[in-house]
């Protein structure tokens, strides 16, 4: 698996996760439960993994759908 974006901001997280499931590519989530340790401040960030296979067509399609992972 190889680590395809790392947020604390749960809406671009949820958003990656949706566009990646409507396309059929599996991703798995790391670090959702977190905010026990951190107590809910949302200070850690969550991480999205993939497949090494569907890396590349993932990052193009969360770019094709507007998310600019340089940025995150």
């Amino acid at each position: 698996m190889k680590e395809l974006l790392s947020t604390n901001d749960i809406t671009k997280f949820v958003y990656a996760e949706t566009i990646l499931n409507s396309n059929d590519i599996v991703s798995f989530a790391l670090d959702v439960n977190i905010s026990v340790l951190e107590g809910s401040i949302g200070i850690l960030p969550r991480r999205l993994m993939v497949l090494a296979t569907d890396y590349e067509r993932a990052l193009q399609l969360l770019t094709d759908f507007g998310l600019d992972l340089e940025s995150i």
